[in-house]
């Protein structure tokens, strides 16, 4: 009767192991899930803010040479 003591005592102090080990990862992929759309985020501002730039470098790029040229 002991042995099947021992033996539940194992298995409830491994899964109590598993649950923290499974939590603990659930938590670092909550926080990648969020830096991910952080990030998404910022990348949509930079090429946003390119775009605004390149725009403005092609209007200055489509003038005519000055006259010398």
């Amino acid at each position: 009767m002991s042995d099947l003591k021992d033996r539940m005592m194992e298995l409830e102090t491994r899964q109590a192991f598993q649950d923290d080990t499974i939590q603990a990862l659930n938590d670092v992929l909550v926080e990648q899930q969020r830096m991910l759309e952080r990030l998404h985020l910022q990348m949509a501002a930079l090429i946003k803010r390119q775009e605004e730039i390149g725009g403005q470098f092609e209007a200055v790029e489509s003038e005519a040479p000055p006259p010398h040229y």
